[in-house]
């Protein structure tokens, strides 16, 4: 593929057709900015909303944030966005304890924040799927769209088009696109270029980047309801865990804006979370609610209990830089795996990757 076949045909400030591959904070971040610096975008998600790892699983029993628990503000740009969604952003004192001892019992007092927490109401998902609401509105989100191959347009080879499958898609084929971001974790993104035989200069920076899976248990305990019972087990609302099979524990109900049922959600370690990846579901509930118990000393079984698998969750080793941008293919990539594992790691990837663009 030569650089003049690459190269946009059009003015670098006239508007363009952009592709966002993923519907997390960072391609949501990434499409708002295009879209509101007059370029057109369709965003691709292939789950049924917008949101990515700020996802919020709904029980009969209230809800679990079973990805991200909660998010800071450094970036002053991630602030000033904040302040678009005013009464849906709230503090969470988390009342936050180290366990530290080889079982992963409590053996320190409470750790001073070092910043605040916030969470958003009433689940996390609901920050990344309002600020996606004006691309909803325009027809540019396109919900349980997979997009599965990344292709030269046949009708115009200076453009992009996408091959995509589920049940939301409008059409198996996507045309057009001056530009394709992909918006997504970066072995996903790797994966996607290879089998598209495409953005070679992007593989090879991707497969420096190392995201390790995580393992979420969502426990409910309905015979305990705030404000009547004020706790079941512990007095703090949120641990970092030295357990060999837990790195994180949270009461679910201790949140702004929560339903009052009793309710945790315990995050596997990545080392445990990688050993145990492929192993059944049950299996590994059994394994991380008897480590529950060992660390909160709550023995009552739970009415409700269940798992979730992220394949791809907390970034170990970051790219370093905000978003990755070949500007001979026009194909670029961004995600909190650039920069960390914050959430506004990932908005602020989303940003500077639309920025490059216009």
């Amino acid at each position: 593929m030569t650089k003049k076949s690459r190269t946009p045909s059009a003015d670098s400030l006239s508007p363009r057709h952009v592709a966002v591959v993923g519907a997390g904070i960072a391609g949501v971040a990434c499409a708002r900015t295009l879209m509101q610096a007059g370029h057109r975008v369709t965003v691709f998600e292939k789950s049924q909303d917008a949101g990515g790892r700020m996802a919020t699983r709904n029980t009969e029993f209230g809800g679990f944030d079973h990805g991200t628990q909660y998010f800071t503000v450094r970036d002053a740009r991630f602030e000033k966005a904040l302040a678009t969604a005013q009464g849906l952003v709230r503090p969470w004192s988390a009342n936050t304890v180290r366990i530290l001892d080889e079982l992963g019992r409590v053996v320190a007092s409470a750790l001073p924040p070092k910043e605040a927490h916030w969470v958003a109401t009433p689940g996390m998902n609901a920050l990344v799927r309002q600020w996606a609401q004006p691309l909803a509105a325009a027809g540019s989100l396109a919900l349980e769209t997979e997009v599965i191959r990344l292709e030269p347009d046949r009708l115009q080879p200076r453009r992009w088009q996408l091959q995509t499958e589920g049940p939301g898609a409008r059409s198996p084929v996507y045309s057009g696109f001056d530009s394709v971001v992909l918006a997504v974790p970066s072995p996903q993104a790797h994966a996607l270029l290879l089998s598209s035989q495409q953005g070679k200069p992007l593989m090879a920076k991707l497969s420096d980047v190392s995201v390790a899976p995580c393992w979420t248990l969502m426990l409910a305990f309905p015979q305990a309801i705030q404000p009547t019972l004020a706790h079941l087990g512990p007095h703090w609302n949120a641990a970092r865990s030295t357990h060999h099979r837990i790195a994180w524990l949270a009461r679910e109900s201790s949140k702004p804006g929560r339903d009052p049922i009793e309710r945790w959600t315990v995050q596997a370690s990545p080392d445990w979370s990688q050993r145990h990846l492929e192993d059944d579901a049950e299996r590994v509930k059994a394994k991380l609610l008897k480590a529950f118990t060992e660390v909160t000393g709550i023995r009552a079984q739970p009415p409700h209990a269940t798992v979730h698998r992220w394949r791809y969750a907390q970034t170990m080793e970051p790219l370093g830089k905000t978003h990755l941008w070949d500007h001979k293919s026009g194909i670029g990539a961004c995600g909190d795996w650039c920069l960390g594992h914050r959430v506004e790691d990932g908005f602020v990837s989303g940003l500077e990757m639309a920025l490059e663009i216009c």
